[in-house]
């Protein structure tokens, strides 16, 4: 699911991005598969059965006689797992519709989801795992999807294109050798028939199709001028026949062997070697949900319109949810989920730590509360006054091996698992507080601010002196590694409004340095941008 907007590469880690679809129909649960696990407690079969069949008398007597089955699954690498199979006829039964039954498919998804989750998080399907992060949307009829993102153990990375193949197929398997793979990408990993065979497939903008289908053939796995992988599609006179029309494998969507083996649903598996991947998913975190404005207008009415028009009455900011949406958010599944957890550590210069007071609530009562004196930074300095492991840590370390305790106000040893820190971002602008920050990063153990300004002995007047006598400022340097760093999550706007903000507050003393080891950020999403306006997705610029 990754775009080709021309990013810079980042070799910083490997990451498979997983969408996983469900895969109802609009009137009838053609086949839903689950597999269970002993640790599923809540859901298990027999609980799962029983929330199906419960909707009501009527219901039941009609689903009894209808073909449901609930069949054992075979052994798949030594590990045993069950298969619910639900068939239904396509007449529909009692009028019910898919739209009734909203709530059942939240629960299948969420089962499956975990699952999924569960295999390749613990039982490492697709190799250790070192984070997984995931998404949940839902389309605009309702049915529900999910992005997930993979970043692999150091030692299970794809450092290069020739050990893509083991993990990713984008092309049709021989009938005859794996008659049930086969069957499974006919139905679920097929992309069209689109272009000239289909001009009204969803897919088709301004007569070409928006997802560039069908690819090229391809005899090896490779990537572009701009990094991405290219698939191996070879040409082996193998096809899928769809609405009368052929398709080989220049337009099978990219898949994981066992994954679709496994789960029997549309899971697109792709490689992402770029830090533009990642920002493609974290961008459905932050964009929040669709919106709608709606204006209600009184067309019986027109004289009075001009007249005593009430737009506050007329005027609604509605927002649609769908059912399947609604029933996730009543059952209170994540939306968005992260692990290991990240934990944002604030800080602040020597006593301009934030204070939350009453209107009414004096002033020097609120000076003397013990949480002024014990924010998270504070009992950072504080804790490093006793203990020596500690002292070995710098903040952004500290929650590797460290607790924050809310209620106590203090941190404490970690005793199981982990978290990742990120200390708050700030603009170079700010002055010392952007400069505190970069020695944050670097001095490990400090018990004071003191400390945090003190070089090779000397204690400098501010955190800026401190940060040119550890060379962390020479030749604006500090501004480069802020682009740099910005990179990671910020989009190419961002960035170049950053470098813009850099020139405007006259502290660059050499801005050609600046822009020629940063040129390539900033110029992120632009050859992507044009792309889309020329409609010529090989351009380069």
């Amino acid at each position: 699911m990754s775009k080709r907007d021309g990013r810079p590469r980042s070799s910083t880690s490997t990451i498979f991005d997983t969408v996983a679809y469900s895969t109802v129909e609009e009137r009838e649960v053609t086949q839903v598969n689950a597999a269970e696990r002993r640790k599923f407690r809540k859901l298990n079969l027999d609980s799962l059965k029983s929330k199906i069949m419960s909707t009501s008398s009527n219901t039941q007597k009609n689903l009894s006689s209808s073909n449901h089955s609930i069949s054992k699954g075979h052994d798949h690498e030594n590990v045993t797992h069950s298969r619910i199979r639900i068939t239904n006829s396509r007449r529909p039964l009692n009028d019910i519709t898919i739209e009734d039954k909203q709530d059942v498919l939240c629960r299948l998804f969420k089962v499956k989801l975990d699952s999924i989750i569960k295999d390749l998080k613990d039982h490492s399907l697709l190799g250790i795992v070192s984070a997984v992060v995931y998404t949940v949307e839902f389309q605009r009829r309702g049915l529900s999807h999910a992005h997930i993102c993979l970043f692999m153990h150091v030692d299970h990375k794809l450092h290069s294109v020739d050990h893509i193949d083991k993990y990713i197929s984008a092309e049709i398997p021989d009938k005859n050798e794996d008659p049930h793979l086969y069957s499974l990408v006919s139905d679920f990993m097929m992309h069209g028939p689109c272009g000239n065979d289909n001009p009204k497939c969803p897919c088709m903008v301004d007569r070409k199709c928006s997802k560039n289908f069908p690819k090229k053939f391809s005899s090896h796995t490779s990537t572009d001028s701009n990094g991405f992988p290219l698939y191996r599609r070879r040409d082996s006179g193998l096809f899928v026949e769809k609405s009368g029309v052929k398709l080989d494998n220049r337009s099978i969507v990219a898949y994981n062997k066992q994954l679709l083996k496994r789960y029997q649903a549309y899971i697109n598996v792709e490689w992402c070697n770029q830090a533009g991947s990642i920002k493609y998913l974290f961008k459905y975190i932050n964009k929040g949900p669709d919106r709608a404005t709606v204006t209600v207008v009184e067309i019986d009415k027109e004289d009075d319109q001009e007249h005593g028009k009430d737009e506050i009455k007329e005027f609604y900011d509605c927002r649609y949810i769908s059912a399947c949406e609604a029933s996730w958010r009543i059952f209170a599944y994540e939306v968005h989920y992260r692990n290991p957890s990240v934990i944002r550590l604030p800080f602040h210069l020597p006593g301009q730590q934030q204070v939350v007071y009453g209107a009414d609530d004096d002033i020097d009562n609120v000076l003397n509360k013990p949480s002024v004196a014990s924010s998270m930074f504070l009992s950072w300095l504080k804790c490093n006054e006793f203990d020596d492991v500690a002292r070995k840590l710098s903040y952004v370390e500290f929650p590797t091996k460290f607790v924050w305790k809310i209620d106590e106000r203090c941190w404490a040893r970690r005793k199981q698992g982990f978290s990742i820190g990120r200390i708050h971002s700030v603009s170079p602008s700010l002055g010392e507080a952007y400069f505190l920050r970069i020695l944050l990063n670097k001095v490990k153990g400090p018990t004071s601010f003191e400390d945090i300004k003190t070089v090779n002995g000397v204690v400098f007047p501010t955190f800026r002196d401190a940060c040119y006598a550890l060379g962390l400022l020479d030749d604006d340097t500090e501004y480069v590694e802020a682009i740099k760093e910005a990179s990671h999550s910020g989009s190419g706007y961002y960035l170049r409004t950053l470098f813009a903000t850099m020139l405007l507050s006259n502290t660059l003393s050499r801005p050609d340095f600046v822009w020629n080891n940063t040129w390539e950020y900033l110029a992120d999403g632009i050859l992507y941008k044009q792309q889309r306006i020329l409609k010529l997705p090989g351009i380069i610029l």
